[in-house]
């Protein structure tokens, strides 16, 4: 028998992940200094660094990634962040996930494979794989 969550514990974790999705760096790592796990992920197994990254926040993703986040941690539906910031072509988020050591070739579809459909060359040239 599953217990329901409590309803507070869901209501603080989606003002977190919110935190995420805007870029609120200060706020989401103080969350993240005080016992949130740096590697929290929501219902579709997206974690914040995913969040903050398809959403353009390289600052929040350098301090995620700072407090021990995975930069590689992969969704249900097998994404990646990187991938997703190369979707989205924040190459800032690109060049903070590449620094913290993601890897381009991870998930389905890859960065390197997300690149080569939008023609992404800077890119390819970045993760070398053009």
């Amino acid at each position: 028998m599953t217990e329901a969550p409590d309803p507070e514990v869901v209501e603080l974790a989606s003002k977190i992940f919110e935190l995420a999705r805007q870029g609120r760096t200060e706020p989401l790592v103080a969350y993240v200094d005080a016992g949130v796990p740096a590697n929290l992920t929501n219902d579709r197994g997206d974690s914040l660094v995913m969040l903050a990254a398809y959403h353009g926040h390289a600052e929040a993703v350098r301090a995620l990634l700072g407090r021990g986040a995975e930069a590689d941690r992969i969704n249900d539906r097998g994404q990646t962040p990187l991938a997703g910031a190369v979707f989205k072509g924040e190459t800032e988020v690109v060049k903070a996930l590449v620094e913290a050591g993601a890897d381009p070739s991870a998930g389905t579809p890859s960065a390197v494979d997300t690149a080569r459909m939008f023609g992404r060359l800077e890119l390819l040239e970045l993760f070398g794989a053009y």
